[in-house]
């Protein structure tokens, strides 16, 4: 089989690998789409070993040449000798959950295992991921795709979306709030469309123009320029001068991180997710004071992706507008190019 590697300098390499075949507790997941996330970029721009080396994590990868991926979606092809086909069988339509760890620990055993006390494998990072023909997983990363979600949606819920849907289960949010979304990248814009479709009110902000007039596709009431106005003051203007009772960072920097937190109003609910950066505050004033609660949400639990897909098909989340870009697996290398320029939505690979 064919599979696409991260090499650093904003280079990737498609170099042939053994088809993979299942161990007894084993699937092996023929790919029909892979999603592509911001994380991705990270290896793309500095190459898979020499991320991890900066994390530590250096040793914990596979092979040196892991493929990329962790956004997969197909279906099974073969499955191991151990493994209950009233469970998981061939044909059966399926998202991975793209880490595994000791399936012993508290936080494995309630579908945290990202969190693994042994630490977790990650797919597409330090196993090989699904921008390959086919992916060998345990069993139990398998969680069933709907009938009503495509291949493309469910890539979606496997990683950015599943995040989205997992900040606002840690928001505990409601029809209630007024959410403002800073960072309308393909996470932003899940967030924002899977909060509209929980009866939220949502204020979406952004430096990209392109970025701000695409919102109101996804259930933004109001879009903001955040390269024109100040952020801060449009969503008080927008609120009554009290500030959103929630918000979600995805973004990723400083200024917008401190901008989510400063946006709402006390007693306000804010969930950082956006991979990197830091957070200035002053305590008293921004936190203490105001009585606001900041979360940490770091992607989301199996039962969570299950759950998330779940919610799409139920309420006819239109999730494959978050594609703009669909590529072969023989067009990687031009798909990372223009992915990096960071200027449209989401980009997937179909197989």
């Amino acid at each position: 089989m064919r599979g696409m590697v991260f090499q650093g300098n904003c280079k990737v390499e498609l170099l042939d690998f053994d088809d993979p075949t299942p161990g007894p507790d084993e699937v092996i997941v023929e790919m029909k789409a892979s999603g592509m996330c911001g994380t991705d970029l990270h290896y793309y721009r500095h190459g898979m070993a020499n991320s991890l080396a900066m994390l530590g994590m250096r040793d914990r990868m596979e092979s040196d040449n892991v493929i990329g991926g962790h956004e997969p979606c197909g279906v099974v092809a073969a499955v191991g000798a151990s493994v209950d086909k009233r469970s998981f069988k061939v044909g059966d339509r399926v998202m991975v959950f793209h880490y595994a760890g000791c399936a012993f620990c508290d936080h494995c055993r309630t579908g945290w295992t990202q969190l693994c006390d042994r630490g977790a494998r990650i797919y597409g990072v330090l196993s090989h991921g699904g921008h390959a023909n086919y992916m060998k997983v345990p069993a139990s990363s398998l969680v069933h795709l709907p009938d009503e979600v495509s291949f493309k949606g469910g890539a979606a819920v496997s990683c950015g979306t599943g995040t989205a849907f997992g900040a606002l289960l840690r928001l505990d949010i409601s029809a209630r709030d007024t959410l403002a979304v800073f960072g309308l990248g393909p996470v932003g814009l899940s967030t924002a469309q899977l909060a509209a479709s929980m009866g939220v009110e949502v204020i979406g902000v952004d430096i990209n123009a392109d970025r701000v007039a695409r919102a109101k596709e996804f259930g933004v009431t109001h879009a903001i320029d955040a390269s024109k106005v100040d952020p801060v003051d449009e969503v008080h203007k927008l609120t009554r001068g009290k500030g959103a009772t929630c918000a979600v960072e995805c973004a990723g920097g400083e200024l917008p991180r401190k901008q989510a937190v400063l946006s709402t109003a006390t007693w306000g609910r804010v969930a950082l997710v956006a991979v990197g950066g830091n957070l200035t505050l002053d305590a008293m004033k921004d936190v203490i004071g105001k009585q606001r609660t900041l979360i940490g949400s770091f992607t989301f639990s199996e039962v969570g992706m299950k759950d998330c897909a779940h919610f799409i098909a139920d309420h006819g989340v239109e999730v494959d507008h978050l594609f703009t870009d669909e590529w072969r697996l023989e067009q990687a290398e031009e798909a990372y190019a223009h992915f990096n320029r960071q200027a449209g939505g989401k980009g997937v690979i179909v197989f």
